[in-house]
């Protein structure tokens, strides 16, 4: 399966909220990762699939750290492409990432932690392999 890297370096193909085709998700693999993301404390209450399904950035989406935007007004499609990465604001989205790390280990099934591992946590990787590319 090709990565298919988010602005941030996430790893769509694997993501569990990823929804384009050919990655379509169930009305219940949607469920589950809406009960997951409560239950790891990504959403404070359960939200609807709509809420949950995600079809890759554009800049309406809400992004944690405006990275869709930066990107969008450098005209790149990724960090990796960026002649300032990784700046600041993206070593904080490691930072950030990273912490969510150790809960999502504790709470999540071994099945659920390595599919959360390849599509949040190796972002960093992701963006350094492509920029070597």
């Amino acid at each position: 399966m090709e990565k298919i890297l988010a602005a941030c370096g996430n790893d769509c193909s694997v993501c569990p909220r990823y929804i384009s085709h050919p990655y379509e998700k169930t009305d219940e693999e949607l469920r589950h990762t809406a009960e997951l993301w409560l239950k790891i404390g990504y959403r404070d209450h359960l939200v609807t699939n709509e809420e949950i399904s995600c079809t890759g950035c554009k800049s309406e989406n809400w992004c944690r750290y405006r990275v869709i935007k930066c990107c969008e007004d450098k005209g790149i499609s990724n960090c990796s492409e960026c002649e300032d990465y990784p700046c600041a604001n993206m070593k904080e989205c490691f930072e950030i990432t990273k912490s969510f790390e150790p809960k999502c280990k504790e709470i999540c099934t071994a099945e659920e932690y390595i599919m959360l591992k390849k599509a949040f946590f190796e972002k960093e990787e992701n963006l350094n392999a492509e920029r070597k590319k």
